[in-house]
């Protein structure tokens, strides 16, 4: 904040009086939605109601805060009152869309859905009082609900043409069936009891151990219900095309979905164009690392080496792990000579969950909460050795870690003086962005330190410039899943595993892969225009700061943003300069 100081107070000086009770109303504005969002419509037991009337309230109640967001004079707005408005703009407008589009018929992705959520949380809850267990009892109770809201949604869904691809549906039947148990200590649900602090009185524990079983119990009954459900009615009807424009209003969908995951007026046909100029860039890069190592053979004889040479793999979960704490502890020694402001709060290493691991990616960050005194983890999928290369550990790590998504999400929790909305807000198109950025970083950074590693790097890089040709290829240009599967084998060194895994998540995700790599594109963009403009004032660790600085934005507000700490910065060289 500091470096946009000059800039931000010669703006609220020149802003006139009214524009102070403008500001004010957006705050008030601000203030009722998040006090709707902690109350909207819940029942007796505080659970949210979603039946399709519930939407339709919602829906009506966006409808009106964006009618009052219209009438406020937002040119007149500055700093931190632009950003809230614009962000909060954004975030209404996309909400009503997602309910005219009724994307909530399809509660599912193939990374799991309404029913995974608990299950993949509960590395992130605390254990620690009584008041712990009831909650997380509280919680199971409230499946049941949850469960029937989505199976009546999923209904209306097979009625009115809007279901997740049959391809999809099968994968998220097995991890409904894989949380079924013979015995209740066997499940999943339960573990949390399996461990209670020592410090319980035995009449308290035996009191919880009871109430478990039977919670637990009619839980996982509640999992043979679901699974029956997507048998005998889900599955037969479920979409045999992989597009979303096959469905109803399917290209009207997956524009609107671009737009919000770029953040940016782009169509899909400007996201498939960018992505095959990007592609071809990348494989010139990765044939001149061929070349470098002394390779022999083809472009496709050296991905296979790649994919099956032992020395590329780790020989248990432990040493991935180890690898992988190597790699982030040597990222973090690095950070005070890129970043002025780091977060306060830590980070771990751990396995992904073993409920979600066999269909999930090679890496992911589960946010952390300093307030609840959590820290953020950095997910390393330890199932499939054989498709989690040690060469691309340094690009997973730099992203999913530090200076990626562990470093920007901490750090816009740890943002003081704004509303909370702007604190948990998270767009992809600038966190995801953000995080490639950082693996291009990392070059700079000197974390890559093989030419295998530099492949490694290239090859997410690739991954994500595929993303921006098969995501809108599968979705509107009649691309096959095989085909896209094929594309990503042909381009990057991913294993078969991952392309397909990864070929299935864009399907059931419509638009959201295409979020990284044109969020990268947009953050080099700017710095190559800090460095052209600043020439030797430029500063890395201040260009990272003012990125950050604003947790996360549509990359609109963040190119505004740039560009006004470029004028600050050189105003101030040249105030320096004539004194």
């Amino acid at each position: 904040m500091k470096n946009i100081s000059f800039l931000f107070l010669f703006t609220l000086i020149a802003i006139p009086i009214i524009g102070f009770s403008q500001n004010k109303k957006l705050d008030e504005i601000i203030s009722s939605y998040q006090t709707y969002q902690r109350q909207e419509l819940k029942d007796q037991n505080g659970r949210h109601r979603i039946s399709i009337q519930d939407f339709e309230k919602r829906k009506n109640y966006y409808r009106d805060i964006l009618n009052q967001l219209k009438k406020l004079p937002s040119q007149r707005f500055a700093d931190q009152d632009l950003i809230n408005y614009e962000l909060f703009r954004f975030i209404i407008e996309d909400k009503i869309a997602h309910i005219e589009n009724e994307n909530y018929l399809v509660p599912m992705n193939a990374e799991g859905g309404f029913y995974s959520e608990l299950p993949s949380s509960l590395d992130r809850r605390s254990f620690n009082d009584t008041t712990d267990y009831k909650n997380y009892l509280n919680d199971l109770k409230k499946l049941d609900l949850i469960f029937h809201d989505n199976m009546q949604l999923m209904t209306h869904g097979i009625q009115s043409g809007r279901t997740l691809p049959k391809i999809l549906t099968n994968n998220c039947r097995a991890m409904v069936e894989a949380q079924l148990v013979q015995h209740i200590e066997d499940s999943p649900f339960y573990v949390p009891f399996k461990n209670m602090p020592d410090n319980f009185p035995e009449s308290k524990k035996n009191e919880l151990l009871k109430e478990a079983k039977i919670q637990v119990g009619q839980t996982n009954e509640l999992y043979k219900l679901f699974l029956e459900f997507l048998d005998e009615k889900y599955i037969p009807k479920s979409n045999e095309y992989i597009g979303i424009v096959a469905q109803p209003n399917g290209r009207k969908i997956y524009e609107q979905r671009v737009r919000y995951f770029t953040t940016l007026n782009m169509t899909p046909e400007e996201v498939y164009e960018t992505g095959k100029k990007e592609v071809a860039r990348i494989k010139k890069e990765m044939e001149a690392i061929i070349q470098e190592v002394g390779f022999a053979g083809s472009f496709e004889e050296f991905l296979n080496f790649l994919r099956t040479d032992e020395q590329f793999y780790a020989k248990s979960p432990g040493e991935l792990l180890k690898e992988a704490s190597f790699i982030a502890k040597k990222i973090d020694g690095l950070l005070p000579k890129y970043f002025n402001k780091l977060p306060r709060n830590s980070y771990g290493v751990q396995p992904v969950p073993a409920a979600i691991a066999p269909t999930y990616t090679s890496g992911r960050y589960s946010p952390g909460n300093l307030h609840h005194g959590r820290a953020g983890n950095y997910w390393v999928n330890t199932t499939k050795l054989s498709s989690r290369p040690l060469y691309a550990l340094p690009s997973l790590t730099l992203h999913e870690a530090v200076p990626g998504h562990h470093l920007q999400i901490s750090l816009a929790q740890e943002m003081e003086g704004l509303p909370n909305f702007r604190k948990q807000t998270y767009l992809s198109a600038f966190g995801e962005g953000w995080a490639l950025y950082t693996e291009w970083l990392g070059e700079e950074m000197g974390i890559y330190t093989t030419p295998y590693e530099r492949f490694g790097k290239l090859t997410y890089e690739m991954w994500r410039a595929c993303r921006l040709v098969v995501d809108p290829g599968m979705h509107v240009f009649g691309m096959s899943r095989q085909e896209a599967i094929d594309f990503m084998v042909n381009n990057t060194a991913l294993s078969i595993h991952e392309c397909t895994t990864e070929v299935d998540r864009y399907i059931g995700w419509p638009g959201q892969a295409v979020s990284y790599k044109i969020g990268e594109l947009k953050i080099r963009e700017l710095r190559k225009l800090c460095e052209e403009k600043m020439g030797d004032h430029f500063d890395i660790r201040e260009f990272h700061d003012v990125v950050l600085s604003n947790g996360s934005v549509p990359l609109f507000v963040l190119e505004r943003m740039v560009k006004e700490w470029i004028v600050a910065t050189r105003n101030k060289a040249t105030i320096k300069f004539r004194n």
